[in-house]
């Protein structure tokens, strides 16, 4: 459960920190107060997206951070990431600047948003009126529905979606296979031949370079020679003119007088030392290469033919060498998936045909089992809709025969019938406001039972109700809160009353603070929402009216 929210730079809020406890919260206040920047705050920490907007005038950032306790299983998922738990306790932390990345934090681990959605989503449901709006989608509908199931149902779910999907790759690969087939022989035939050539010219790595640059020095020999010579004769000198060698061996020796009488010369000398020797090596070094430079065009004719065999395998192609050698490695993969003989596309459609089979066989299944969980849940929700003043209501849950797809072979449907002389109609036609926030209700408290979920946090789903009815949906939050922990932002009074804990959102100064109010308090802040005058005895009165009605229907 959430134990506790900073909030710092949010909106309307410069700072404000709430502290919640077990069983029903509620948050009240005026509208702009700042009810919805502490939602806002709720749903960053659940790796919404992060709005540089929302960052209050004067603050460089927006930060948030929440306080969890978790047990033994949920402490192991924020350790495999990284993160740390503290006797129980997980922190949360968001922070959105005003320019750059925002920052996610789980138990101090920077994390990837994406983390925080993956993780804290476990640990609370929100509900707004867009969930309202969702609850008319098919899908959510389906959802919902196998939410209802038990692991036997849950393993057809998943025993189904294993099945199609192999079904869908197998269609796949077969469709590739069939449309290959009609090319397949001339495509081993080319591979099989590209292969052959490229096997007996026997590459390596890098040889079209290596062959490059033989061939340049074999058709350049003779210039090679001559320059060669001449780089010779400068260093080494002729009859007619003294070489760098000897000219620096003579400045060697005169240094080498000069430091008899300066020690100080003594570098110098041995680093003209090391010069001389190193120029006698290059000399030698030359001398050497220029012998090894011999016409040959017989060695000149092979490389210009091997140069000439590799460049016409690289076109179409590789760049070089060692891509033709990858395209080859690939070529090989190719050609024994073409020669494979489960390939065929006879046996294909075989295995096809086996797998469709099982799809359908356990699509029947888990259609059955929807069919008897759409009874059962439909049953329970309408008694919970009995006791939200909607005792005349009847809900259908229609799961009827589709086309395969990748969630079953049916589509489900809710239908309400809000009175017996009303037709059924989808929740998406016929519903209204109202009654949506009260199916939405009844379909949390029943799914609640065996939800792991710890805290369910509703925003406005009291909207469009009124009266005994909205008595009724604070009782029923109140009945969830026994198993559950519970926040709910309410603009009614007759929720309210419910609350085990109860904080009030208000502004002063332009800026928003959220304190706890019990007794007195707590009496004007029901008067405030009632539309009455917090010093008046009389509606002071019907406040506490509300409150005592209250106590004894959460009890029960």
């Amino acid at each position: 459960m959430i134990t506790r929210i900073e909030i710092s730079g949010v909106g309307v809020i410069d700072h404000a920190e709430l502290d919640f406890a077990e069983g029903l919260t509620v948050l009240t206040g005026e509208t702009g107060a700042g009810k919805t920047m502490i939602l806002t705050s709720v749903d960053l920490l659940l790796g919404g997206r992060a709005d540089p907007h929302l960052v209050r005038s004067g603050h460089d950032s927006a930060q948030i951070d929440g306080f969890f306790t978790v047990d033994s299983a949920q402490a192991q998922i924020v350790k495999d990431e990284g993160g740390v738990v503290e006797e129980g306790e997980l922190i949360v932390s968001r922070s959105v600047p005003l320019q750059g990345r925002s920052r996610a934090r789980l138990g101090g681990r920077p994390v990837p948003a994406s983390t925080l959605t993956r993780v804290i989503s476990a640990l609370i449901i929100v509900h707004g009126q867009a969930d309202q709006i969702r609850l008319t989608s098919a899908n959510t509908q389906r959802t919902l529905l196998d939410s209802f199931g038990d692991a036997t149902h849950r393993t057809l779910i998943s025993e189904y979606a294993q099945r199609w999907h192999e079904a869908v790759a197998l269609k796949k690969e077969l469709d590739e296979v069939v449309l290959d087939s009609a090319t397949r022989s001339a495509q081993i035939d080319e591979l099989s031949k590209t292969l052959e050539l490229i096997d007996a010219l026997d590459i390596h790595e890098g040889e079209d370079e290596e062959l490059k640059i033989e061939a340049r020095r074999l058709m350049h020999v003779e210039d090679l020679g001559r320059l060669l010579e001449a780089a010779r004769h400068a260093i080494q000198g002729s009859d007619a003119q003294t070489g760098a060698a000897q000219l620096l061996r003579e400045c060697w020796n005169r240094l080498d007088d000069a430091r008899r009488m300066d020690e100080a010369l003594d570098e110098i000398v041995e680093r003209l030392r090391s010069i001389v020797i190193d120029v006698d090596t290059l000399a030698d070094d030359l001398a050497d290469y220029t012998r090894t430079l011999d016409a040959d065009p017989a060695r000149l004719s092979q490389v210009m033919s091997r140069r000439h065999a590799l460049k016409t395998l690289l076109e179409g192609r590789a760049l070089d060498a060692t891509g033709l050698l990858e395209w080859a490695r690939h070529a090989r993969e190719r050609l024994t998936h073409l020669r494979d003989p489960d390939r065929d596309p006879e046996k294909m459609r075989e295995r096809l045909s086996q797998v469709q089979a099982q799809v359908i066989a356990v699509g029947e299944k888990l259609s059955a089992s929807r069919k008897d969980l759409a009874t059962r849940l439909a049953k329970a929700v309408e008694v919970e809709l009995q006791a939200l003043a909607m005792k005349d209501a009847t809900l259908n849950i229609v799961v009827a025969p589709s086309k395969p797809h990748s969630h079953g072979l049916d589509e489900v449907s809710f239908l309400l019938r809000p009175h017996p002389s009303a037709n059924a109609r989808p929740l998406g036609q016929g519903a209204s406001g109202g009654e949506l926030s009260r199916i939405m209700l009844a379909l949390e408290v029943v799914l609640a039972q065996d939800d792991d979920t710890a805290t369910f946090i509703f925003d406005e789903v009291d909207a469009g109700i009124g009266g005994r009815t909205a008595t009724q949906v604070g009782a029923r939050l109140a009945a969830l809160a026994k198993k559950r922990q519970v926040l709910v932002v309410t603009h009614l009074p007759q929720v309210a009353a419910f609350a085990s804990t109860h904080l009030v959102v208000s502004k002063q100064d332009g800026k928003t603070r959220v304190v706890k109010v019990e007794g007195v308090e707590r009496e004007a802040e029901l008067t405030r929402m009632m539309g009455g005058d917090p010093h008046s005895s009389a509606a002071r009165r019907h406040a506490i009216e509300v409150l005592t009605s209250a106590v004894p229907q959460a009890k029960g």
